[in-house]
């Protein structure tokens, strides 16, 4: 059975700050890339594997893309996105799916509540049930339908790994991590996730992130776009208050978080980090990032702080401060 790395090969990367005690500790794997794509830096074992989970979903994005799907605007912002499910969001996802003459009835992903507490409330009190709509990788899926439309595919079993949309996306995370994938898993929300090294990871990321709009080659113009989608609309890929808009709008960063502790982040001048929590912790992904770059001189510590004091990071005591979570970076 494969693995990723093990607790021997972690480094520490956050501690939890209580009263001047520290409670807990973080341990992971990063590696920051220079913004010509030359490693800088790494923490752990970052030629381990792991799984990306959502921070995969731009080069699934981009995978739906280049098999026809035409998307722009917010709509391509949500195509990448692991949305808070808020009836925004949700506005969008309909949208596209109109565009192909599909319905939430097509979806694969499974029916969801909002990760958004407000839109979860109001829809209680609406007597509303949970929807396949407010699937925090909608988004996604409904991209991987309208590429299945415009190439001519079946939509039904879309998510199965051996569908043709499926095998296209594959070969495009293997063109953007330059590995070849070595094991195949089913991700929360259906589809399949690709096992690949930390390294490989943060390769294919600043590809996608420096990639520019009037490149030549459809597949780096299109990532171009992509990332540019992104920060133009940073409510799409997350949502208001929570951690991946921040950090668009706080630092300018093309950031992507995933489930079991993955982070990925580009700052405006290319430098990239990837990292991977070995608890599968979210709570410090974005920090960490954050700080790394700013380490590396990509952003400066008052964007450090900055982004610092936007992001839920207190410790509470009595419902009070009392301690805060911390990079040791």
């Amino acid at each position: 059975m494969l693995e990723t790395f093990a607790v021997t090969d972690a480094a520490e990367l956050a501690v939890l700050d209580r009263n001047g005690f520290v409670e807990s500790r973080h341990a992971g794997s990063a590696v920051v890339l220079s913004p010509e794509g030359e490693p800088i830096a790494s923490l752990g074992d970052p030629d381990a594997l792991i799984l990306p989970r959502s921070s995969m979903k731009p080069m699934q994005a981009l995978g739906s893309l280049t098999a026809g799907a035409s998307l722009a605007g917010v709509q391509l912002a949500l195509s990448t996105a692991s949305h808070a499910g808020t009836d925004r969001h949700v506005e969008v996802v309909r949208e596209m799916l109109a565009a192909g003459g599909l319905t939430p009835d097509d979806l694969e992903c499974p029916p969801a509540w909002p990760s958004d507490a407000d839109t979860r409330d109001e829809m209680v009190r609406r007597h509303e049930d949970r929807s396949r709509l407010r699937m925090n990788c909608s988004g996604k899926h409904a991209a991987m339908l309208l590429a299945c439309k415009a190439s001519g595919w079946e939509t039904a079993g879309y998510t199965d790994p051996a569908h043709p949309l499926q095998v296209h996306i594959r070969e495009t995370v293997e063109r953007f991590t330059g590995e070849k994938v070595q094991a195949t898993a089913i991700d929360g929300c259906g589809a399949p996730v690709y096992a690949m090294t930390l390294r490989g990871l943060a390769h294919a990321i600043h590809r996608i992130g420096t990639a520019s709009a009037r490149s030549p080659f459809q597949l780096y113009r299109l990532a171009g776009e992509l990332v540019q989608a992104v920060r133009d609309n940073p409510w799409t890929i997350d949502g208001p208050g929570r951690s991946d808009t921040i950090a668009i709008e706080r630092l300018g960063v093309f950031a992507k978080g995933g489930a079991e502790g993955i982070m990925v982040m580009v700052a405006p001048n290319g430098t990239t980090v990837a990292l991977k929590t070995l608890d599968g912790s979210l709570r410090v992904g974005t920090i960490v990032a954050a700080k790394l770059l700013a380490n590396a001189g990509a952003i400066t510590e008052a964007q450090f702080d900055d982004v610092s004091g936007a992001l839920d990071l207190d410790v509470l005591g009595g419902g009070r401060p009392v301690g805060r979570i911390r990079p040791t970076v």
